[in-house]
């Protein structure tokens, strides 16, 4: 029976998001457990199910005999206003039980902007929204996911966190937790036990300390816990990918998900360096799996889910090393029963054309090539790695084979960038739609849909470019304005709300301080930030300007890179000194070292390329976990 009655389901949209019972769900009697997990996702059900690492961390917890996990979404406004109409509290889809008498909350976080989204679904399941309110009797509030490595702006808000990959870490928590609640532990007792597990933050332990001025100077182990929990917090990591656990089944929406296929996750982590992505550094070292092993998930998914599509996962598809094998065995087994294999993350200067031809024997699928920046010199400030050839001779290869549509993937407002650098993205997509025209001459084709992308670049945490100064908001819209001017009528152009961007850069690189913002804002708002028609701009400024400092905004950066490659001794001095402050997230060890990203950062003024890894080893200290692509350079 759904906990939310009848009457009140008939007048929402979509009802079958919050009724469970879909194909695949697991159902246990809470009487054989001995833990209860709500797996919390601070977003739509959509959004929800589309997300690989939730679908597998639910799996997983489930195949223990005395775990009981659940999957949780925020629900749409519309029952949420019934809910609190009619005093009902935030329940999971399973058990359809109140998740305030679970025995963990966890949330997976994956984008900043669904930090206000999550204090709504705590006061919405009943409970204090700060972790020191909240009683011996309450649920522990536990965090994981990217947005965790800089964890301080949510940090009064979680009992814990667990920094890196789950799959090993968040067993080892919850059995911690079972056999101290055994013991009969408090729990304070029981979240200092847990704080010696590696890849634990216990953010009460430890406190962040500032300056006379306002100023950040670190986070550190309170005094009374000095020696007892660890000063640094070392990133999780699984040294290799093949022999962990897989998904071999995935439950089924009744709703149709953003992403509503079979996915597979074929290799974890990045040997490109692009110096503008979080995910190419915290996911180090690169780890795949074998064909053998994801042929064999594939075959069990499509048997038991009957999707119709199988999409393979990683940052980069292409740098799979066993691609060729892995789409071999996936044509094999596809090809009778008419699946789609969706190929996302192709770098376009390998792209294949044996492996378009494998796909498109099946169905055609939408092409986007990511160059990121207009120019040769932005691409190598970035340290992309690719040419303007590299995307005409996919774009050949693309229209050779009759594709017609291309979206170009850009970001503005990166370091250094100029007006000829954004002017460049329009120059960039009038050239492949020439290309088109070139290669169809004589013949009777179809127009070209040539789409330009855009969204803003924001700088993070654990990157090389964490110490720059996102533009403003005003240039923002005037480099926007230049690009769709540039175009013209004849070319596709979307962009990423520049709203969005302000507020998601105010939030990647705050400090402890942040919790109260973001606060205040879900006092105001109520949540659902990552969508526009519930994304209040101005209440985030006003808030903004009220509180003053709440994390490191980071410094301008010269125009137009240095094409000598010799930067000045004075700005070398001065870039120098000024990527040497503490940073709220120096506390956490990702393996990848400071001195590596302080070392990218000044190669990046001077227009210097950083091989792959496959290439050469750069000495980033990802070897420190023993595997991947760093195992033959130790």
């Amino acid at each position: 029976m759904s906990y939310i009655p009848d009457r009140i389901l008939m007048e929402v949209e979509k009802p079958a998001r919050y009724t469970g019972g879909e194909l695949n769900a697991v159902v246990k009697d809470k009487a054989d457990v001995d833990v209860r997990f709500a797996f919390c996702f601070a977003d739509s059900y959509e959004i929800g199910m589309s997300h690989l690492g939730m679908k597998l961390l639910y799996e997983l917890l489930n195949s223990y005999p005395r775990f009981w996990c659940e999957r949780v979404f925020a629900p749409w406004p519309d029952l949420e206003a019934k809910m609190r109409e009619n005093g009902l509290k935030l329940f999971a889809l399973e058990s359809q039980e109140e998740i305030r008498n679970f025995d963990f909350i966890g949330f997976t976080l994956q984008y900043e902007l669904s930090y206000t989204s999550i204090l709504n679904m705590l006061d919405l399941a009943g409970l204090p929204v700060f972790a020191r309110d909240r009683g011996e009797d309450a649920p522990i509030v536990i965090g994981g996911g990217p947005s965790c490595m800089n964890p301080e702006p949510i940090a009064d808000f979680f009992d814990v966190f667990n920094l890196g990959d789950g799959e090993e870490m968040l067993p080892e928590i919850l059995l911690k937790y079972a056999e101290c609640r055994k013991k009969g532990m408090t729990k304070h007792e029981i979240l200092l036990a847990l704080s010696q597990i590696p890849g634990v933050y216990i953010p009460a332990l430890y406190g962040a300390e500032f300056d006379e001025n306002g100023d950040f100077l670190r986070v550190a182990p309170k005094e009374e816990y000095k020696g007892l929990v660890p000063e640094t917090i070392s990133r999780r990591v699984l040294p290799e990918l093949e022999g962990a656990f897989m998904m071999k089944k995935q439950v089924v929406p009744y709703v149709e998900a953003i992403h509503d296929r079979i996915m597979l996750e074929i290799f974890r982590g990045c040997v490109r360096g692009c110096r503008f992505c979080q995910a190419g550094y915290i996911y180090r070292p690169a780890r795949e799996r074998t064909p053998a092993s994801l042929l064999e998930a594939a075959r069990s998914l499509s048997e038991t889910t009957g999707y119709e599509e199988i999409s393979l996962l990683s940052l980069a598809t292409d740098d799979y090393t066993c691609l060729k094998e892995l789409t071999d065995g996936l044509i094999e087994y596809t090809g009778s029963s008419h699946m789609n294999i969706s190929l996302p993350s192709l770098r376009i200067d390998s792209f294949s054309l044996d492996l378009m031809e494998k796909i498109s024997k099946v169905r055609k699928s939408g092409l986007t090539f990511a160059l990121e920046a207009g120019t040769q010199r932005l691409r190598d400030v970035i340290n992309k790695g690719i040419s303007e050839e590299d995307l005409f001779r996919s774009a050949r290869l693309a229209f050779e084979n009759g594709y017609y549509g291309v979206k170009l993937y850009f970001m503005i407002g990166l370091p250094t960038e100029t007006d000829e650098d954004v002017l460049a993205i329009a120059a960039t997509a009038r050239k492949v739609r020439d290309l088109y025209y070139e290669l169809s001459e004589g013949r009777k084709v179809k127009a070209p849909q040539i789409t330009v992308s855009v969204s803003t670049f924001v700088p993070k945490a654990f990157t090389p470019f964490q110490w720059t100064k996102q533009i403003s908001y005003e240039e923002i819209k005037r480099k926007l304005r230049l690009i769709k001017d540039a175009l013209g009528p004849k070319y596709g152009f979307s962009w990423q709300d520049p709203e969005l961007s302000v507020v998601e850069n105010i939030l990647a690189r705050a400090d402890r301080r942040a919790s109260r913002l973001i606060y205040n804002v879900w006092k105001r708002t109520g949540g659902f930030d990552s969508w526009s028609e519930f994304f209040k701009y101005d209440v985030w400024l006003e808030e903004k300007a009220r509180l003053g400092k709440v994390g490191y905004e980071g410094f301008e950066v010269k125009e137009g890179g240095f094409p000598d490659s010799v930067l000045s001794d004075e700005l070398r001095e001065d870039y120098l000194e000024r990527i040497s402050c503490v940073l709220p997230w120096d506390f956490v060890d990702i393996g990848v070292t400071k001195k590596f990203m302080q070392r990218e950062f000044m190669k990046a003024l001077s227009c210097e390329i950083t091989p792959d890894c496959r290439t050469k080893c750069s000495g980033c200290g990802a070897a420190v976990y023993g595997g991947g692509v760093c195992v033959g350079d130790r």
